[in-house]
């Protein structure tokens, strides 16, 4: 990486931030379009729209942790306007301009196929995933404390799913005394829950294993709490969703039903947002290195 690399950063929110700070420190040329409406500009950074952008000149595209929607509109916290990056965007990139993004919707897979421009989901790598956990679980301890009356601490607590950020979040939830059981399917997540000495149960249990349950944490993404499971757990359990939205809870029912159930797909970001970009970066930077 000899030559100045010129990064575009198109959105984003607080993490995004950190990065644009980052790749200044590390003498990159950084534009930005979606930060008009930023009280403190970063220093080091130049302000645009995509219209006065030639985009061929772009090296790096850098969108924030859910891409595009679905009609490829960009979610920008700093922007006074919305932000749409169109078809004829990516076919103005030129076919060395490297795409990061968290996690891809089609719309900007399609696109980035269509125009054969390189596209990097940094979410899906193990080592964003396994890092992210750490936020993550920070974040979800902060967010169950505030919404019980009980200590998790000789609490009864259920995570459904054993991934990455499943994982994280048992270790530090056993450290703090909690009783913590894990549904899980695959035959390997239930060895790796007899290695840590977890209680361990299938999914397929659910309905006759969450009575009793004092907090339920889900890292499934899709609904895996349903009517059904929901008429079975008490009236007094708090449920935390850590799966990307719309999450793994019938939110609907929960509400009738008078249960409380909270959505936080994007904990890092709201409690560390500094360190999730320093995450983000490292990664962005570690993909270059292996194409530079």
């Amino acid at each position: 990486m000899a030559e100045k690399k010129h990064i575009l950063f198109v959105g984003g929110d607080a993490r995004q931030l950190e990065m644009i700070r980052y790749f200044v420190n590390k003498q990159f040329r950084v534009s930005l379009v979606g930060y008009d409406n930023l009280q403190t500009p970063v220093n080091g950074t130049n302000l645009h729209t995509l219209a006065s952008l030639e985009l061929s000149k772009i090296d790096l595209l850098v969108l924030p942790v859910m891409g595009t929607d679905q009609h490829g509109y960009v979610k920008a916290l700093f922007a006074q306007e919305k932000i749409k990056l169109m078809p004829a965007h990516f076919a103005a990139f030129s076919k060395n301009t490297l795409i990061f993004t968290g996690l891809a919707t089609n719309y900007l897979k399609e696109q980035c196929q269509t125009y054969n421009l390189a596209l990097y989901e940094l979410m899906e790598r193990d080592d964003v995933a396994i890092y992210n956990s750490i936020p993550t679980v920070e974040g979800a301890l902060m967010m169950a404390i505030h919404n019980t009356e009980i200590t998790i601490h000789n609490a009864q607590i259920l995570v459904l799913g054993l991934g990455r950020v499943g994982v994280s979040l048992v270790r530090v939830l056993k450290a703090l005394g909690a009783k913590v059981t894990v549904a899980v399917r695959k035959n390997k997540a239930r060895a790796r829950a007899f290695e840590m000495g977890l209680e361990v149960i299938s999914i397929e249990e659910l309905c006759d294993k969450v009575t009793g349950k004092k907090m339920i944490f889900n890292t499934i993404p899709y609904q895996i709490i349903t009517a059904e499971i929901l008429m079975a757990v008490d009236y007094d359990v708090f449920i935390l969703d850590l799966a990307s939205s719309p999450g793994g809870v019938d939110y609907k029912f929960a509400e009738k039903r008078g249960i409380k159930a909270k959505l936080a797909p994007s904990l890092p970001c709201l409690v560390a947002p500094k360190t999730a970009g320093r995450i983000l970066s490292a990664a962005i930077m570690d993909t270059l290195r292996e194409n530079y």
